[in-house]
């Protein structure tokens, strides 16, 4: 079992402190990758009024240049993240956990292509678009239970709603359509 496996996939009702949760984090990622920040953003479903989600914060950082994954270990050595891989080029991610339940996903990114990232584009759309939260709830909830125990399964039966979603939202913004797969 890979490490972004190791956990359970559980889906729960939107809750109003996890914007709260995230501002607060920003606050110590602030003080911690200052002056390497440009900007902090909260994605994934969480930043989503009224999405169901998985409850953990997820957390994007753009950075002027991205420096190797040492230098951020060396970074956040204290805050309680850790490093768990690469996965695409150009990132790195980082899990932080509380009593061996995850809570926070830290994803760090060049600031070129930042903004048109699809994750930040399905984001922003949701947010417009509340018609769709409905449906992705009902989908979250369903695959959550089919796939409790493997994350990556789950992530992947996602892709067609995310797809389509994704694919709207760039064709809104007059952006090239492409794989939500794909950096």
């Amino acid at each position: 079992m890979s490490a972004q496996q190791h956990y359970e996939v559980k889906v729960v009702p939107y809750s109003s402190d996890w914007p709260k949760e995230f501002e607060k984090e920003k606050e110590r990622l602030l003080e911690i990758l200052a002056p390497h920040v440009v900007t902090i953003e909260h994605t994934g479903s969480t930043s989503i009024p009224n999405q169901d989600a998985k409850p953990i914060i997820d957390i994007y950082v753009a950075v002027h240049t991205l420096f190797d994954k040492q230098f951020y270990e060396n970074l956040l050595n204290r805050s309680g993240y850790r490093y768990i891989g690469a996965f695409n080029a150009g990132r790195h991610f980082f899990v932080k956990e509380h009593e061996g339940t995850r809570t926070h996903h830290l994803h760090i990114f060049p600031l070129e292509g930042f903004y048109e990232r699809n994750e930040l584009l399905f984001r922003d759309y949701l947010r417009a678009n509340p018609e769709f939260v409905k449906e992705y709830g009902e989908l979250k909830r369903a695959l959550a239970e089919q796939y409790h125990s493997d994350p990556d399964g789950y992530t992947r039966s996602k892709t067609a709603f995310i797809q389509h979603v994704v694919d709207l939202a760039r064709t809104e913004r007059g952006l090239p359509l492409q794989n939500v797969w794909e950096d």
